[in-house]
């Protein structure tokens, strides 16, 4: 019994560490999923839209249930948060999904350490968090950016051997080494890099101008259905310009419709 609660009582204090695993798994699943369904042959733009649309759709009785107190929104404050809607998630996830066709969902996966560094830049330039490294919080800011961003760069650049452990079928594994240099190469894979970085700058950006957001309309829930609800249309105007085939736009029972749900989450 003791044990039991004890063990509780560490779950307990160490509940935010845990929530930020979870967090982090659902995140890898996202590339996983994402990854899977463009490779498929699902159109980035398109797989963007029905994303935020099953948000949008999810979110919405939630925030009109759970989140009953009126809270007034201003025309001044319904342009903000479709500026930030633009910013943060319409081309931020457009970008990435684009990014994720010219990579990898490892990659994808590895340069979400990225975010933490851009917020902390853009959020210093723009002089909303000070840092001083004569101070432990502040060197430890620093030194936390400078190992995230080098490890972000090792995914980026370094290509080392084929990883031999556990080698039971060595054919197919020389022949998925072979397919995935084939399917990225050099050029192909820095193109991706790239704009794998503006996708991370642009959701960095959405972060800092998120928590001046908040403080004018602090219903969370309701905040992030409308974001979800104006990204969604202008994710939708943006692929019907890239994308005119009709064909496109269909949704079957397969890896296209399960990716589109699980990242919903």
């Amino acid at each position: 019994m003791k044990s039991i609660l004890k063990y509780a009582m560490l779950m307990e204090n160490h509940k935010p560490y845990i929530a930020m695993l979870f967090v982090q798994f659902i995140y890898a699943g996202m590339a996983l999923f994402s990854k899977a369904a463009i490779s498929k042959g699902m159109n980035p733009y398109v797989f963007v839209v029905y994303r935020q649309a099953f948000a949008t759709i999810t979110l919405a009785p939630f925030a009109f249930f759970l989140e009953s107190k009126q809270t007034s929104l201003s025309y001044n404050l319904i342009i903000k948060i479709f500026l930030i809607s633009l910013c943060g998630l319409t081309l931020s996830l457009n970008l990435y999904s684009v990014a994720i066709k010219y990579t990898t969902a490892t990659f994808a996966a590895a340069t979400t350490n990225t975010i933490p560094v851009l917020t902390l830049i853009i959020a210093v330039c723009l002089r909303m968090e000070s840092i001083s490294v004569r101070k432990f919080p502040g060197l430890a800011k620093v030194l936390g950016s400078v190992i995230s961003l080098s490890g972000a760069l090792v995914f980026a650049f370094v290509k080392g051997p084929t990883i031999k452990f556990m080698n039971w079928y060595p054919e197919t594994q020389n022949q998925t080494a072979d397919s995935i240099a084939k399917d990225h190469p050099v050029g192909v894979w820095i193109k991706g890099c790239l704009i794998m970085l503006s996708a991370n700058t642009a959701w960095s950006m959405w972060l800092v101008l998120q928590g001046r957001i908040v403080k004018q309309y602090p219903a969370k829930l309701r905040l992030t259905a409308l974001q979800c609800f104006f990204s969604c249309i202008q994710s939708a105007i943006w692929a019907i310009a890239a994308e005119r085939n009709p064909s496109a736009w269909k949704l079957g029972w397969d890896v296209h419709l399960l990716a589109v749900i699980y990242c919903v989450s």
